[in-house]
């Protein structure tokens, strides 16, 4: 596994090797992004299964179960998130070097850093359970878990909302439900699968050393995640003061939902992505990285067509799948082909932070994020939304920012020996 991991493979001189290499690349990526796109679908279908129960109720429980998710996700969720995915750094990088004790030092180690940042310790276990096999390349294990938990998902967030009466109160408890049960799965798999017999030795005294060194790089990736999750909610936030705010709460709600599950294909290529080129510069294979990240973006452009097309073609029924009310069907129905632009748009974005989360350069893309979603998306919505009074459509919109991001957002590669490799992205 690691050989096929770390080994880049040298076909004959010329376009033909070039070819080999790429396509050795590509069925490494699949490999990896395939089982990690079903995980993040199925786990993000445990969100929108639950919007979809509470937006039958009618609009007003649809608007406030929207308004606690964005809360919840803002004062919370992204941040522990975004920390952890220091990980995707240190763990793929130990990995690629052969030094896989590192890797349950680096996992506990994030566990006591999410722990002292905030209450729920349950949730910094879960992050980093799963984030510690995805470094390894084990992600079927992470896609069952997500898949077992999805199916379940459904028949108790349908008993709570609708048989026990408990509507958008039932809907937040099942996928508290959820999550626990997805937390016991991969932790159960960690302790007691062989595939971690040398990377999980149990809890060491290292953990609680070198916390800062740790925290440098967590405090970056959570701010190079959180900026962008909150330029989103913040969207959501502002639709309540449009008028009419429970159709434009409802219906922007259903945009970010949408997004947020084709979000999980982009996302999934971006992480198998961090993952190859973590592995890779550990290993000090600089022109692997490069490749990888050249064939990851490629493929993500690929996929991001397919699936904005496919936006386009579905936005006359997918509305029917949240709402029975024909107001938000066909305010949906026009938002869509301007969800579809800045989606594609996003998710080259998402390659390009896989890039920069794999070389650890986390504070880049924070920079980055800072400047292109709240000097210019956020702005920009605002200005149509409330000067020019497009209301939710322009808030939608925010691929101004998403496409300046793509603009500035160099990938640096450090190959760890004073030299450095430039991968600018064009439009």
């Amino acid at each position: 596994m690691e050989e096929a991991l770390l080994a880049v493979r040298r076909g004959r001189d010329g376009d033909d090797g070039a070819m080999a290499a790429a396509a050795a690349e590509v069925k490494r990526l699949l490999r990896l992004a395939g089982p990690l796109v079903a995980s993040f679908l199925l786990r993000n279908a445990v969100q929108m299964v639950s919007v979809m129960f509470v937006g039958h109720l009618g609009e007003l429980p649809l608007a406030g179960a929207s308004l606690a998710v964005s809360l919840a996700n803002v004062t919370g969720f992204s941040f522990l998130a975004g920390m952890a995915s220091a990980l995707d750094t240190l763990c793929g990088q130990a990995f690629g070097a052969r030094q896989h004790r590192l890797l349950g030092i680096y996992a506990h180690r994030a566990m006591v850093v999410l722990a002292l940042a905030c209450v729920p310790i349950a949730i910094a276990w879960a992050f980093a359970e799963r984030l510690l096999l995805v470094a390894q390349s084990i992600v079927v294990p992470v896609m069952a878990s997500s898949a077992v938990t999805a199916v379940t998902h459904v028949a108790v967030c349908w008993a709570l909302v609708y048989k026990a009466g408990m509507g958008s109160k039932g809907a937040a408890l099942s996928g508290a439900v959820t999550y626990w049960t997805n937390l016991a799965i991969l932790a159960l798999y960690v302790r007691l699968s062989s595939a971690c017999e040398t990377t999980w030795t149990g809890f060491s005294m290292d953990a609680l050393r070198e916390l800062r060194r740790f925290t440098d790089l967590a405090v970056p990736s959570a701010m190079m995640i959180c900026l962008e999750w909150w330029s989103f909610e913040l969207l959501v936030l502002l639709s309540g003061i449009l008028p009419n705010p429970k159709l434009e709460t409802s219906v922007l709600s259903i945009c970010m939902n949408t997004a947020s599950l084709l979000f999980m294909v982009p996302r999934g290529i971006g992480s198998s992505l961090s993952t190859r080129i973590s592995n890779e510069l550990g290993g000090g294979h600089t022109q692997a990285a490069r490749l990888a990240a050249g064939v990851a973006i490629a493929m993500t452009m690929l996929v991001g067509l397919v699936l904005a097309i496919a936006m386009i073609l579905l936005r006359n029924v997918w509305g029917y799948a949240y709402s029975s009310e024909e107001e938000v069907v066909s305010y949906i129905a026009r938002m869509l082909p301007i969800l579809a632009v800045s989606f594609f748009v996003d998710g080259l974005n998402v390659a390009l932070s896989g890039v920069l989360t794999g070389c650890g350069k986390q504070k880049i893309g924070a920079y980055v994020n800072l400047g292109a979603l709240y000097l210019v998306g956020i702005p920009t919505a605002m200005l149509l939304a409330f000067v020019l009074h497009l209301n939710g459509e322009s808030e939608d919109d925010t691929g101004g920012g998403n496409e300046l991001k793509v603009v500035v957002g160099g990938c640096h590669v450090d190959t760890g020996s004073g030299k450095s490799v430039w991968m600018v992205p064009t439009r």
